[in-house]
């Protein structure tokens, strides 16, 4: 498949053959938790730090197809997100989530029609004070996620529009 064709899912691999340096390759090795390996849209953003407050409001309003990038600073003391609020992402219209940190609820999330990228798991919750900035320029491992740039995502990494 060619990236001309967007319909379905976009093979990473052959979008940079294509596309070469337009597009950041995030070197981070994330997870593939969620039910869809495969993934695309516009990028939302959060930052915040072991709290999901903003997560979870964010993925509770319409999401338009887009992936929802948050950059937990790499933080595995404490979940991000887990089964409840990866099912309002799907409910909500999100094409998928990157996390910069854990989820839980891996089990259900896996079975969820959402792309999950994320580090890892972790059962401890996080604080819910709301706390981080959504739709600002984040950074991880490297590579600028802004928000409306388009990123695709599959089982060979994530790559980001510059």
């Amino acid at each position: 498949m060619t990236s001309t064709d967007l319909s379905g899912p976009v093979s990473t691999a052959d979008l940079y053959d294509e596309r070469g340096e337009d597009l950041q390759s995030v070197p981070l090795q994330f997870q593939d938790l969620g039910g869809n390996v495969a993934f695309s849209g516009p990028v939302r953003t959060i930052r915040c730090h072991e709290d999901n407050g903003l997560v979870k409001s964010v993925l509770n309003s319409p999401g338009g197809g887009s992936v929802l990038v948050v950059d937990g600073g790499g933080s595995l003391h404490t979940a991000l997100m887990g089964d409840m609020i990866a099912a309002a992402a799907v409910e909500n219209g999100w094409a998928g989530v990157i996390i910069n940190g854990p989820i839980r609820d891996r089990t259900a999330i896996a079975q969820l029609s959402l792309g999950v990228k994320a580090l890892g798991s972790n059962p401890r919750k996080s604080a819910k004070e709301s706390l981080g900035e959504v739709d600002v320029p984040v950074e991880i491992a490297g590579v600028a996620f802004r928000p409306g740039a388009m990123v695709y995502a599959d089982e060979d990494g994530i790559l980001v529009e510059r």
